[in-house]
């Protein structure tokens, strides 16, 4: 009876959460196992620096592709069949540094799958989720990032040092094939006769606050969806759509600085040894996961108790978010310690996650129906800002040693963390300004 009682939707999510989890331990698991053995057959910074880039690449690429697919054939499809292309090609790809052109086309190949993934998910949840669970759902569901990041750093160094850098391709092709199975077996489509007025905008589309006098066309269930035109223009027209690509730029900008950059700061800024700070370089990834939920939970009671509107709650959340999380990362070059440090980046990351409550549910409030292809236009953005951050930070950093022929000065690091911290300010008033928790696609 338990079983029965069960909702559906609530097993669709938690296996969404694995399946980020999943991505982001991959994410991790590669970037340990490639470094230890590119560094033990020395091969040079450059050469690795390509083949650690190669996966934004090819992630990038498919993000637009991902949603259409996500759209026309269905989110719970395209979902599998990434899954099953990455999965293979890390179990059959051999982990030889000396083999560039390999790596290369196996990393894009794990991008352009991967990239699939993020506008399959909010398909998927935009069909099952109602909008007053939808901040939690999408909230728990982009929190396996940061809780697989964490596990990620914390498990997988044993298993390279005792088992090899190739195990953790296999232990990766494993966890994907077993999440795979999970899929295929419990995951389905909304039943009609469980949402009669289900589209392939979602379950609950027509509870949306919609703007003017807008009505929905749709009556056969999801079956006129699949044949509606993808209105191109007006998405990459609206200012609402424009307002999410801005934050979703800034916040990967901040994330990707953040997670490359911050173990060369430990080093090379605050002379500390990653070794000697166990546990605690995990805390910044924890705390994004505990914030990205109370973001979520806080969102879904202020509209359910209809305290703010669904426009306002995500303004306030993000703003919130995006402000706090400035300051902190502007602040991380006054600290000279492991704490200090490892206190600020853990408020600004926790705070960027918390307003993901804003900004990363909006695309499901102002156009459930095309969620996945308003998802990877805007995550095509926060690719491209991990990319230019990645890179920015590194020419940054070369000119501060040039000039001060040491990166142990706050002086040399202070333009790297002040320009995400500026860009949240940026980003939380344009969201103030355009954004809008109402439906504007029908």
């Amino acid at each position: 009876m338990t079983m029965v009682k069960f909702p559906k939707r609530y097993l669709i999510v938690i296996l969404t959460f694995i399946c980020t989890s999943v991505c982001y331990i991959e994410r991790v698991g590669f970037s340990i196992a490639y470094t230890v053995a590119a560094d033990a057959a020395g091969v040079n910074q450059s050469s690795k620096g390509t083949i650690l880039s190669t996966f934004y690449y090819g992630y990038a690429c498919s993000q637009v592709p991902g949603g259409w697919a996500a759209q026309k054939i269905g989110g719970r499809k395209v979902l599998l069949l990434s899954f099953v292309l990455w999965s293979a090609t890390c179990a059959l790809v051999p982990l030889d540094p000396n083999r560039i052109f390999v790596l290369v086309i196996a990393r894009l190949l794990v991008g352009v799958a991967q990239g699939f993934i993020f506008p399959s998910i909010h398909t998927v949840l935009a069909q099952w989720v109602p909008p007053h669970e939808r901040s939690r759902s999408v909230s728990l569901t982009t929190s396996g990032m940061y809780l697989g990041a964490a596990a990620g750093m914390l498990l997988l160094p044993s298993l390279v040092k005792y088992r090899g850098p190739q195990s953790v391709f296999l232990a990766e092709a494993a966890l994907g094939a077993m999440w795979s199975l999970l899929w295929f077996k419990y995951a389905s489509d909304p039943p009609s006769s469980q949402h009669p007025k289900a589209t392939a905008a979602g379950f609950g589309e027509s509870l949306l606050p919609t703007k003017g006098n807008q009505k929905l066309k749709v009556e056969n269930g999801g079956s006129s969806t699949r044949t509606a035109k993808i209105p191109w223009k007006r998405i990459l027209l609206s200012l609402p759509v424009w307002a999410i690509v801005v934050n979703n730029f800034t916040f990967h900008y901040a994330l990707y600085v953040l997670m490359n950059w911050l173990p060369t700061y430990f080093e090379l800024g605050l002379q500390l040894s990653l070794q000697e700070m166990g546990s605690s370089k995990m805390l910044p990834y924890l705390n994004m996961f505990i914030f990205s939920n109370i973001g979520g939970v806080v969102a879904d009671h202020l509209v359910t108790k209809r305290i703010l509107s669904v426009t306002n709650t995500r303004k306030f959340l993000n703003t919130v978010g995006f402000i706090v999380a400035s300051l902190a990362l502007m602040a991380i070059p006054i600290f000279r310690t492991s704490d200090g440090a490892v206190f600020c980046s853990s408020v600004a990351l926790g705070f960027l996650a918390l307003g993901r409550a804003g900004f990363a549910v909006n695309h499901m409030d102002i156009a459930p129906r095309y969620a996945g292809i308003v998802m990877g236009v805007s995550n095509t953005a926060g690719t491209l800002a991990g990319i230019i951050g990645v890179d920015l930070t590194g020419k940054l950093l070369e000119a501060a040693r040039t000039a001060d022929s040491s990166l142990s000065s706050p002086e040399s690091w202070r333009l790297v963390f002040l320009i995400p911290g500026l860009l949240c300010v940026f980003s939380s008033f344009v969201f103030v300004l355009f954004s809008t928790g109402e439906r504007i696609f029908d």
